[in-house]
């Protein structure tokens, strides 16, 4: 199969270490890992390895929102100030849920992308094992002012969906990660995947690594929060990111109505690219070629895809900082 030899090939010449997992509308999968889990004791790679995913799992979040949509709990347009109690002297009262999922709220952020390079730098004045719960990121924005009001833009923002898990557990009385884990995870039978803490990982999850530019490396256990929630930080497996996408397009996780309004491309964020709830929306021809996630933390990248037109499923986790994205644009040539 030449596809084979292609991410082969790719994959030796930017030294990748993680997954690929790809299966076609048919169920035939492809799958190989690459580099080390853990470089220390050298131990390689495999398919099941649990792999940290960054903002890849913003959608998670979203679906969350969505089956409490669903449920008559909430309201893509209920306005965040008639959820949560917590004081947000500077934000603007009319700002919704939907304004959040598609990063249009103007809210302030508290790793603003446009300004901040290095996500390291937040925690070198609050350390990151101080992070374990949604509530322990407000005080890094919570005092900020309005960078736009809300609807008028799209603005990345990491902060607005912390907001958002704070709202699915101000709504179900449950923590955040509980919710999803057992709502989103369990229903698409992702038994390998979840919200693991730093220093209760489970066995075959992959360390991320930085690579300095004089040929050292080191692990990245000091470079993101201690959990993740969220706006990021979740781990799955790759054959469980594949359940997960079978699952979302097959109207397993939510009904027809919350899955459309989900995958509707509501905002245009630049050349035939667009944003729905939670997940990045390609077009091409004027029609949706690729719905898909990705994510990026020290130490951590990702890419994932749905591919409508095929039914083919993407998925490529890495424990390193590049990778997946120019993985992702050789197959995407030669399929």
């Amino acid at each position: 199969m030449k596809i084979n030899s292609v991410i082969e090939e790719k994959a030796r010449e930017i030294d990748f270490s993680g997954v690929v997992w790809m299966q076609d509308k048919n169920g035939d999968v492809y799958s190989s890992a690459y580099g080390y889990s853990n470089r220390s004791d050298r131990l390689p790679n495999k398919v099941e390895t649990r792999f940290g995913i960054a903002s890849g799992c913003k959608l998670f979040t979203a679906i969350a929102i969505g089956r409490l949509v669903q449920e008559g709990k909430l309201g893509f347009e209920t306005k965040i100030s008639d959820v949560l109690e917590y004081d947000f002297p500077e934000f603007d009262k009319s700002v919704t849920v939907h304004h959040l999922l598609t990063h249009t709220s103007g809210i302030p952020d508290y790793f603003d992308e446009e300004v901040m390079e290095d996500y390291e730098d937040l925690w070198k004045s609050r350390p990151m094992y101080q992070i374990k719960q949604l509530e322990d990121f407000l005080p890094m924005f919570q005092q900020g002012k309005m960078m736009f009001p809300p609807g008028e833009r799209f603005h990345y923002n990491n902060a607005g969906f912390v907001l958002l898990g704070m709202v699915v557990e101000r709504v179900t009385g449950e923590s955040f990660t509980h919710y999803v884990e057992e709502n989103v995870f369990l229903p698409c039978e992702m038994k390998g995947s979840g919200y693991f803490s730093f220093d209760q990982l489970p066995a075959d999850t992959a360390t991320g690594y930085i690579d300095n530019e004089d040929g050292t490396w080191r692990s990245n256990i000091y470079s993101v929060p201690i959990k993740g929630g969220a706006d990021g930080g979740a781990y799955v497996t790759a054959p469980d990111m594949g359940k997960f996408w079978t699952a979302l397009m097959g109207r397993k996780l939510l009904n027809e109505e919350i899955t459309s309004r989900l995958l509707t491309p509501h905002v245009e964020v630049g050349a035939d690219r667009y944003y729905g709830y939670g997940i990045w929306i390609d077009k091409r021809n004027d029609s949706i070629y690729k719905y898909h996630v990705m994510g990026y933390d020290p130490g951590v990248s990702f890419a994932s895809g749905y591919y409508p037109a095929t039914g083919n499923i993407l998925v490529i986790p890495s424990n390193k900082g590049v990778g997946p994205h120019k993985l992702m644009a050789v197959i995407e040539k030669n399929l």
